[in-house]
């Protein structure tokens, strides 16, 4: 870790990765962040780069005031992952069949499914709360509340960008299922709605950039937004449970005589908010782009569709809050990755994985991101590696 003191700012940043190698913009964000009132600590994973309105791979730390932006507009996004019973030697040469069937199992892109997910035919799916949760949606903002049949049919839905599902092979030969998505075209309204909301606010109305607008405690805004964030961060989590459970299904379908078994699903956020006490301070936690890394605590850390992914287990670091990264992390943008790389490149980089190999997913090529490796070394001492999967099937939005 190194100290970056920047001129005017309230705190020092706190970087897990070469402060040479952040990009113009990303470094003009970080700065920016540090000087806001309201900031007790600020901590950069390795995975770091330039983000709409805050930071990706940032963590943000503040008392009594939380900055909408700085948890991007899909609220709640995350990762899930369990080991299953299946080894290597079980799956077929040809794994374009099971793809076909998780793409069909699960909506991807704009998708949704023709009508609600019953959660209670999915195997033994843990349905206590459901009710409560589907009622709490006529307490959300306005301006979203027309919207819940569209958030009905898209729960258990993937999505596009660098969402994905995935089959992997660990070290030992174990399969893994694999998937990363969050609170779908919901969490994004209501995300977009608030961050407008603190906009306006007087106490923004001075601030270095306006995407770092925020809401203050004990306001009837701040009350509004938590309430919203909450719901969009459940709503997340029970995206990537249903997406999971439709996942399982498959594979129990296709490998019936395999009968297999799963052990327990390991989820996590990386887009959203915490209550947590650091230095006697209670103080409302963001990570954007980084997952909760305490003392035990169980993460996954993918790599690209080509690379592979970490399954971790947090060292409980508190000067980076008790975080570690998200991913691998851009280092360019879609619009450059599409100038700099063509089909035949995503060919070559993903070879030896099902999946698509066309024009409409050459952003996601792995040369658009960090090597995973070296951002897995930048933070030795975030996290320990429980595990290593490499993917042999990747679904794309």
């Amino acid at each position: 870790m190194s100290y970056v003191e920047v001129p005017g700012a309230k705190v020092p940043i706190r970087m897990w990765t070469d402060p040479s190698m952040i990009e113009d913009g990303a470094m003009r964000q970080l700065h920016n962040v540090a000087t806001l009132p309201w900031i007790k600590g600020l901590a950069v994973m390795p995975d770091v780069h330039y983000g709409k309105g805050a930071t990706v791979g940032s963590v943000i730390a503040m008392q009594g005031a939380v900055c909408p932006a700085a948890v991007g507009v899909d609220i709640g996004c995350g990762m899930s992952a369990v080991k299953t019973s299946l080894t290597a030697n079980d799956l077929p040469g040809d794994l374009s069949r099971l793809r076909s069937k998780i793409e069909q199992a699960i909506p991807v892109g704009r998708g949704m499914h023709r009508e609600e997910v019953d959660p209670s035919r999915l195997f033994k799916f843990p349905t206590a709360g459901w009710g409560d949760f589907w009622s709490r949606f006529d307490t959300v903002a306005d301006p979203v509340k027309f919207r819940r049949d569209r958030a009905e049919k898209q729960m258990g839905t993937l999505g596009s960008g660098n969402h994905f599902v995935e089959l992997c092979i660990d070290g030992q030969g174990s399969v893994w299922l694999m998937l990363h998505s969050g609170s779908r075209n919901i969490g994004k309204e209501l995300a977009e709605y608030h961050i407008g909301e603190a906009q306006k606010l007087p106490h923004n109305q001075g601030l270095v950039d306006r995407d770092l607008a925020v809401f203050v405690a004990d306001t009837p805004q701040m009350a509004a937004y938590r309430n919203d964030l909450f719901w969009a961060q459940e709503y997340a989590k029970y995206n990537r449970a249903i997406m999971m459970a439709l996942f399982q299904e498959v594979v129990r379908r296709e490998f019936r005589k395999a009968k297999v078994t799963f052990e327990q699903v390991i989820s996590c956020h990386h887009n959203y908010v915490a209550e947590e006490r650091y230095e006697g301070m209670d103080l409302l936690v963001t990570r954007k782009g980084a997952i909760r890394a305490g003392s035990g605590d169980f993460g996954i850390i993918p790599g690209s569709m080509g690379t592979g992914s970490y399954i971790v287990k947090g060292l409980g670091n508190e000067a980076s809050f008790n975080s570690a990264s998200h991913g691998a992390g851009r280092k360019m943008s879609r619009s450059a990755a599409k100038r700099r790389f063509s089909t035949r490149d995503l060919e070559e980089q993903t070879r030896g994985v099902e999946c698509r190999k066309d024009s409409g997913v050459v952003d996601e090529i792995p040369g658009a991101y960090k090597p995973i490796e070296k951002v897995m070394e930048q933070q030795r001492d975030l996290v320990e590696v429980v595990a290593k999967l490499k993917q042999v099937i990747c679904v794309k939005g």
